[in-house]
């Protein structure tokens, strides 16, 4: 009786072709030109294009920006536009208006799933109508329904932020671009799946992934978000320099001495943050301020103080143990690696013979360098460098293990434990990193490094904020000795603990953020708080006290001399509301979610349960014609390398890459077998 060859190849081809991974395409693929994707009917029509002009006025230490987003429907069809787009991550987002034709619709706060409502309701209407969504606090969707053909609708939103101070220099960080996020954990089923037209597949760590994965477009094809910009910047004292480190602009001085900045070119592809700085002269570098504004009778403030850097000169920097941890994923290939490499080189040659440290790198998997961490000697740091010259970047973000390991802490001793962290960010499991920071952190500081032209912001300033440390931003290659020089200058130094905000007898507030963090050199204490009384109500004196350096240190704000400041009460609420969520993640979460929807509706803010929503009464689209539901594409982040992040294979915790692999194996013993057969013929 012949063999019967057929039964075992088709069960190979059967396992070979199960174990494709489901999702293993880009998330598109363009051949130039517009966007083409599917509308209800299943043809092909082109995605709404977006241009943005962004305003921003910088007054002292607050800036109130105006993004205005227009959508062009380029199809003969109606269309619906949804686009995922990043803010600053304590941007205080307060105000909508929609323009369609010569009509103006000012936007509504409401609960998130009232908007919802109210945004699908005029949808179905044909009405045209928009609804702007918190994803993350650094991400938000902007939907627009009902745009009539070769027509187009304007959005603008406003936000207020406070702006950054450190080292002697201000700066102010837009972000235009929402970066690939890798999604870990196990698919969920369609029917629990929240899909907004994203890429990513939802798991049970990242529900929403579809929400926060948009369109990408392939570097050079399509016609992805383009920006202008514009900053009038008034900083209240004399300035020695301003400049921008990832854009060329053009500054020039108004007669009321405030510097107008603009791009140098007219509009630039959304790929990468604008960073701007600016420092005063040495002799006008301020050491402390106190704003106010008072608002229905109540009086909110804004603090900084600036702690003096004199006070640690000549004490001994303690012995540390310092573990890095590097990611080496996909997402980190092309420019993002090399800069990572280079502030790891020059942080092992910043270390002492009294450090010990590891370093740790991690991808789809984990790996350190040594089981514990090592003395610093001369042999070991050259086996450490020559480790980091080796490193390459590719596959998943699998961040969890190697924050677990980073912070696991056997020894116990009494050196001064620092994890700095380099990575780009690009998860979209925040939350469950910070628990795991949050239980695992101990002794431990840790200190985030931001990498790439587009980091998640949010993740690396909370990761510190929860790990007790501080975050850096690198922008490029030419940064990084000036940033990690920086950052090892407060890593070496002795931080300002046990901090406390005392207030007047007699006089209580509300004050932001709820716990004070332990501060770095060259790093300010910034507070927001709110008194219930009005502003000429209230006198006496702020103290801030604290332990540096083994020594007591103290500072002293007269309240009546506040300068007046506008916005001050919205970026109260925005702080209240991010200690509401961090509050919420506890077990102490009672009541949490409705103290933050009161919070947001009384101060208009976008929140994760508030959204802002726009509808225009008068119907635009005939109920007959078919409404197309576009997901608008974005650019990838600029020095990002398209397959490495995307490759062939999911960027999930798929098993994909195994099932193919058994695949493989099993078409060799398939042919194995077929030839053993024809020998027995």
């Amino acid at each position: 009786m012949k063999p019967q060859l057929l039964p075992p190849c088709l069960f190979i081809l059967y396992c070979l072709f199960f174990s494709l991974p489901a999702h293993a395409e880009a998330p598109h693929d363009l051949g130039g030109g517009a966007l083409l994707l599917a509308d209800e009917r299943g043809a092909a029509s082109e995605a709404p294009l977006i241009e943005t002009r962004v305003e921003i006025d910088v007054t002292g230490l607050i800036a109130r920006a105006r993004v205005i987003q227009t959508f062009r429907n380029p199809s003969p069809n109606w269309t619906e536009g949804r686009y995922v787009f990043p803010l600053p991550a304590d941007a205080a987002v307060d105000h909508l208006d929609m323009q369609v034709g010569e009509r103006r619709i000012e936007g509504q706060i409401q609960e998130r799933q009232q908007a919802r409502q109210t945004y699908e309701q005029a949808r179905q209407e044909g009405k045209v109508a928009s609804l702007v969504e918190q994803e993350r606090p650094n991400i938000f969707s902007q939907s627009v329904a009902n745009i009539a053909p070769d027509a187009e609708v304007t959005v603008a939103i406003e936000y207020q932020q406070t702006v950054s101070f450190r080292d002697g220099q201000f700066s102010l960080r837009f972000p235009l671009v929402v970066g690939p996020r890798y999604i870990p954990g196990v698919p969920l089923t369609e029917s629990a799946s929240i899909s907004a037209g994203g890429w990513g597949k939802a798991t049970g760590q990242v529900p929403d992934a579809g929400r926060i994965t948009p369109p990408v477009l392939r570097p050079g094809e399509g016609n992805g978000p383009r920006v202008s910009l514009h900053i009038r910047l008034a900083a209240g004292l004399p300035l020695a320099t301003v400049s921008s480190p990832s854009h060329g602009i053009v500054t020039r001085t108004g007669g009321d001495q405030s510097i107008d900045v603009q791009l140098s070119a007219t509009t630039v592809p959304a790929d990468r943050d604008f960073v701007l700085q600016w420092a005063p002269t040495p002799a006008d570098a301020p050491r402390a301020a106190l704003f106010a504004e008072q608002i229905q009778g109540q009086t909110h403030a804004l603090m900084m103080v600036m702690p003096p850097n004199d006070e640690t000169a000549g004490v001994q920097p303690p012995a540390r143990e310092v573990v890095f941890v590097v990611d080496t994923s996909g997402s980190m290939a092309g420019e993002s690696m090399p800069q990572a490499k280079a502030a790891l080189q020059l942080a092992l040659q910043r270390l002492r013979p009294a450090d010990r440290f590891n370093i740790i790198r991690f991808s789809d998997t984990t790996r350190s360098l040594y089981q514990a961490s090592q003395t610093a000697s001369p042999g070991n740091l050259s086996r450490a460098s020559g480790f980091v010259s080796a490193l390459l970047a590719d596959g998943g973000t699998e961040m969890a293990p190697a924050l677990r390991l980073a912070l696991q802490d056997d020894r116990q001793g009494k050196e001064l434990r620092q994890v700095v962290f380099l990575t780009d960010g690009a998860v979209g499991n925040e939350d469950a990193l910070f628990d795991l920071i949050r239980t695992h952190l101990g002794r431990s500081r840790l200190f985030t490094v931001g990498i790439g032209s587009a980091p998640n912001s949010w993740f690396m300033t909370r990761a510190a904020d929860f790990g007790r440390g501080s975050y850096t931003y690198i922008a490029d290659q030419g940064q990084v000795q000036a940033r990690m020089d920086d950052l090892f200058r407060r890593l070496e130094r002795p931080a300002m603990t046990d901090l406390a905000l005392n207030l007047p007898e007699g006089l209580s507030a509300e004050i932001h953020p709820e716990r004070i963090p332990d501060l770095y050199d060259g790093e300010p204490l910034m507070v927001v708080m709110r008194f219930p009384l009005a502003l000429e109500s209230i006198s006496g004196e702020l103290s801030i006290q604290g332990q540096r350096g083994g020594r007591p240190w103290q500072v002293t704000l007269p309240l009546d001399r506040s300068g007046e400041g506008e916005g001050i009460g919205v970026l109260w609420a925005r702080r209240r509301i991010a200690d509401l969520m961090a509050r919420e993640r506890s077990t102490e979460a009672g009541g949490v979610r409705e103290q933050i929807v009161d919070t947001a509706l009384a101060y208009h803010l976008v929140s994760q349960y508030t959204s802002l929503v726009a509808v225009d009464v008068t119907p635009s689209r005939p109920l007959a014609e078919t409404l197309a539901s576009h997901a608008v594409p974005t650019h990838l982040p600029k020095g990002w390398e398209f397959d490495k992040v995307f490759g062939s294979l999911p960027r999930t915790a798929t098993a994909a890459p195994l099932f193919l692999a058994m695949g493989a194996g099993l078409l060799f013993l398939g042919a194995v077998f077929a030839f053993e057969t024809r020998q027995v013929r």
